[in-house]
């Protein structure tokens, strides 16, 4: 863990950002996003559907799904953004091919005029190798659907929306600034540095490995929670989301997890809210996520008083998901006095 820390810092250092220092939640102003940039909505809606088998009657359960909250995709331009790091036979480290196949299939049904796959993988260079292995290559072929790989993507330069980095401008895949409507798909997943990934932090994919490095080293230096924070402060186009927690993961995500099978999938507008819900489904305390407990403040709802559940009810499928030692901390019940 340390050599690989000190492997980040140096090539974030030697690469773009030279005099750029970690901004640590001590150091934060008092409110660290600009005035205009959000406005968070009264109340967020999230849906929970179950969904037991990655099979083909998941093209009805996505329609489903995105009908409950009703954007209008016709004639638009729909990126879906998966997440795929790693290949791992036996794990569940990516979006499964098959619930990307229905959810190309179900936005046709409604009327997109163009659904693309896009991703920008943190760990593998060759794309060729992953989209083969995990099957993705197949899906693409067999449904026609265009993919664009973001790490060697055209950039957008576009000034960040708040103040959790010392980034001050962001490089995002010009396919995907260019969306009319970016669909977040990430794996239901624990992650041992930022206790979990979802929706937030899919979207370190959308910044291309060709300025950010491997594994997408600049922004592990200037703080991954921070940087989930920024990203997403500052993306302006219409977003969806919809969580592959057909089988999740458990304990050292995102890469070296165990399987654990949730059998939902959960869709939302907000990111906030459908990863605070996600998270409940592993029994994890979104208030005690930090960069969830930020984004709360400004960028969508957390609480659950504030998120209006439809379809299952969050408790029949809530379950504990294990968690890395470093992130036991997570789970709900009385604080340590240093926590």
């Amino acid at each position: 863990m340390t050599d690989r820390r000190t492997f980040l810092k140096a090539a974030a250092a030697a690469s773009l950002a030279p005099g750029l220092s970690r901004c640590g939640p001590e150091q934060l102003p008092p409110q660290p996003w600009l005035d205009a940039a959000w406005r968070k909505p009264e109340r967020s809606p999230v849906a929970i559907l179950a969904a037991d088998a990655y099979d083909g009657r998941l093209v009805d359960t996505v329609r489903r799904g995105i009908e409950l909250f009703g954007p209008d995709v016709r004639g638009r331009r729909v990126v879906l953004k998966p997440n795929f790091v790693e290949y791992d036979p036996d794990g569940a480290v990516n979006t499964h091919p098959l619930l990307i196949a229905a959810t190309i299939e179900a936005f046709r049904q409604l009327g997109a005029g163009d659904v693309l796959v896009a991703e920008g993988p943190g760990h593998r260079r060759d794309n060729e190798y992953i989209l083969t292995a995990s099957g993705l290559y197949h899906t693409l072929r067999d449904t026609g659907a265009r993919y664009v790989d973001l790490n060697m993507d055209v950039a957008r330069t576009i000034a960040r929306a708040s103040l959790y980095t010392e980034l001050e401008r962001l490089h995002i895949a010009e396919t995907v600034a260019g969306a009319d409507l970016l669909v977040s798909m990430p794996k239901l997943k624990t992650h041992h540095w930022a206790g979990v990934t979802l929706s937030l932090k899919n979207m370190f994919g959308i910044m291309p490995g060709a300025i950010y490095g491997w594994p997408k080293n600049v922004l592990h230096y200037a703080g991954i929670e921070q940087s989930i924070l920024d990203i997403n402060a500052t993306l302006s186009m219409p977003r969806f989301n919809i969580v592959d927690g057909i089988v999740g993961m458990e304990g050292n995500g995102p890469i070296h997890g165990v399987p654990r099978r949730s059998g939902v999938l959960v869709f939302g507008a907000d990111p906030v809210a459908v990863d605070a819900t996600a998270a409940r489904l592993m029994g994890i305390e979104p208030e005690r996520v930090w960069y969830l407990l930020q984004a709360n403040r400004f960028m969508g709802n957390m609480g659950a008083d504030r998120i209006d559940q439809r379809g299952e009810s969050l408790e029949a499928y809530a379950q504990d998901y294990d968690l890395h030692e470093s992130m036991l901390r997570l789970r709900p019940g009385p604080r340590s006095a240093s926590g």
